[in-house]
């Protein structure tokens, strides 16, 4: 009985801390913003100088250009990533024979847990190169990071697209097969709908982590306020912008900064929680197969 109530009243409390952190997270960031808020408003999100004055007391500050960078980086590397997590979670759940498919997943395993400046240390000094050498450029730009980040986030959405997938019922997928289905249709009719839930999981975090990536973004994408132009440009995404600038910045350009985190959280926030609320509010189908 008093273990019971000991687990009800702890599970309330752990729901009710990241509820309330949620929210101090929020209120700590609009506060810090108010500055910059009062004095750019929602022009803000459109104006793409970052040009702090000589005192350190005023300038010209504006979000459009890490805005659009943090955008473009994150669609680049959730494209490339999806599909590849997709074909290596059923390679691994339904293709490869087991002595083959442990050895793989270990090794899908430890590149989740290679640190992210590794990932940003390797692309500029290996993988910068073949992009310019393929693409143009100086190999340092948009298209660079948006692939060593999708490199990035792939081990992570496999592997819980893996184990989603591994939920699926041997007895839904055996009534499948002898009703005739090929493997194609199974994965496609059966296992599919029935991990969808897990699927989309994946995807959400993974575009959590591609949003909020700094080290690794920082090495690749140059680092300049410049609207990338072409996708081999150099440009700036907000997080590398927060941690190139953070340590130098005052009053007003400071302020901006925060302005950013908040945009940044608020974006986060809202991509996430609309992927949730749709695509897992909905109840997975089975269709049946043919």
């Amino acid at each position: 009985m008093m273990g019971g109530k000991f687990f009800r009243n702890f599970s309330f409390f752990s729901a009710t801390l990241s509820f309330f952190l949620l929210v101090g997270i929020f209120a700590v960031l609009f506060s810090y913003a108010q500055q910059a808020l009062h004095e750019f408003g929602f022009d803000f999100l459109w104006v793409e100088q970052w040009e702090p004055a000589e005192d350190d007391e005023g300038g010209i500050f504006g979000g459009y250009i890490p805005i659009v960078g943090t955008l473009l980086s994150t669609i680049i590397a959730m494209v490339i990533a999806t599909p590849l997590a997709m074909g290596i979670a059923i390679f691994l759940t339904e293709v490869a024979s087991k002595n083959v498919a442990k050895p793989v997943s270990i090794a899908i395993e430890l590149l989740a847990a290679i640190p992210s400046i590794i990932y940003g240390m390797w692309g500029l000094f290996y993988f910068a190169p073949i992009v310019q050498n393929f693409f143009g450029g100086n190999g340092v730009g948009l298209l660079t990071a948006g692939i060593v980040l999708a490199i990035m986030i792939v081990p992570f959405m496999a592997a819980i697209t893996r184990d989603s997938m591994n939920t699926t019922p041997n007895v839904l997928k055996e009534s499948a097969y002898a009703m005739g289905a090929t493997k194609y249709e199974v994965i496609k009719d059966v296992i599919m709908p029935y991990s969808k839930g897990g699927i989309i999981g994946s995807i959400i975090l993974a575009l959590g982590r591609a949003l909020g990536e700094t080290m690794a973004v920082a090495f690749l994408i140059g680092s300049v306020m410049s609207t990338a132009k072409h996708m081999t440009d150099p440009t700036t995404s907000i997080p590398v912008l927060l941690a190139n600038n953070f340590a130098e910045a005052q009053d007003l350009e400071m302020s901006s900064m925060y302005y950013l985190a908040l945009i940044l959280f608020i974006v986060s926030f809202v991509i996430i929680s609309t992927a949730k609320f749709y695509f897992l509010g909905r109840t997975p189908s089975i269709k049946k197969a043919k």
